[in-house]
């Protein structure tokens, strides 16, 4: 989705080496990439209720990958430093795509306090799956709240399948529970189209898949939250009051979504008299 809109052709730096003469370095990432102002501009026409959006154009479907996109399919780099840099407990992490990356830019205020958001825009549950080691379980939270499949319904990394994705869920709450990390699923927000592909008719599939996750949690005993319902049209479109794309919520959308799981959330932090977490 939005990494669709952000690639940058360029040439791609040359393979950092160990001393041995392996590529098996300290740290495989590049530096962090300077602030883009085109893509800063898109999050706040994504995000402010009511602003107009006009697809802009889309990368031909099925171009190969280059560079770091080639290197780092999964996105193990996006948050290395972040993660290396945490201090404190860490309560929730947030494991998902853009839907949940652009959460932290419409509600900051609900990722502080060992909340944090490891959203990557444009992943399926199969890169997410591969970087659910380091971006969950290596950072040791109370619960995982995961939020997956609007990718895979859009064929981002390719033709999949309904089981193909079932599995990649069951694998990251297998992870999880495993690891002593409670676990809550999302419902996947609704959609009529996609604008980055737009012969397709998600809507009965998104429900589906929603319909399947609400039952392996509820016979797992994991938390659920559905989003789904009240951000849906009749016809199973992302209703235009909280959607400025009909795919990501705006800022409207991301309140309905906090008001849902704000009862679930607070399992897993601790409240003070002000109303802080701590």
């Amino acid at each position: 989705m939005l990494m669709l809109l952000a690639a940058i052709v360029s040439t791609p730096a040359p393979l950092p080496l160990a001393r041995d003469g392996t590529a098996m370095v300290a740290d495989p990432c590049p530096p962090p990439a300077a602030p883009n102002p085109g893509l800063a501009a898109l999050v706040t026409r994504l995000l402010a209720p009511g602003t107009a959006f006009a697809p802009p154009p889309v990368p031909p479907r099925d171009q190969p990958l280059t560079g770091q996109a080639a290197r780092d399919w999964p996105g193990l780099c996006r948050y290395r430093a972040e993660n290396a840099a945490l201090s404190g407990p860490v309560r929730v992490v947030f494991m998902g795509d853009s839907i949940s990356e652009l959460w932290k830019a419409a509600d900051p205020d609900l990722f502080t306090h060992g909340v944090l958001d490891r959203g990557i825009s444009g992943q399926t549950s199969a890169q997410m799956l591969l970087r659910f080691q380091a971006d969950v379980i290596a950072l040791h939270p109370r619960a995982v709240h995961i939020l997956a499949g609007t990718n895979d319904v859009a064929g981002n990394t390719g033709p999949t399948t309904e089981q193909a994705y079932k599995d990649n869920i069951v694998a990251m709450a297998t992870l999880a529970r495993a690891n002593g990390i409670r676990v809550i699923l999302g419902a996947m927000p609704p959609a009529g189209a996609f604008w980055w592909a737009p012969a397709m008719k998600p809507a009965a599939r998104i429900v589906a898949l929603n319909r399947w996750l609400a039952d392996y949690a509820r016979f797992n005993g994991f938390g659920f939250v559905d989003y789904h319902t009240p951000l849906a049209t009749p016809d199973g479109a992302l209703d235009p009051r909280f959607a400025n794309d009909g795919v990501h919520p705006n800022s409207t959308g991301y309140a309905v979504m906090r008001a849902r799981l704000a009862p679930m959330l607070a399992r897993y932090l601790t409240i003070s008299s002000k109303g802080v977490c701590r």
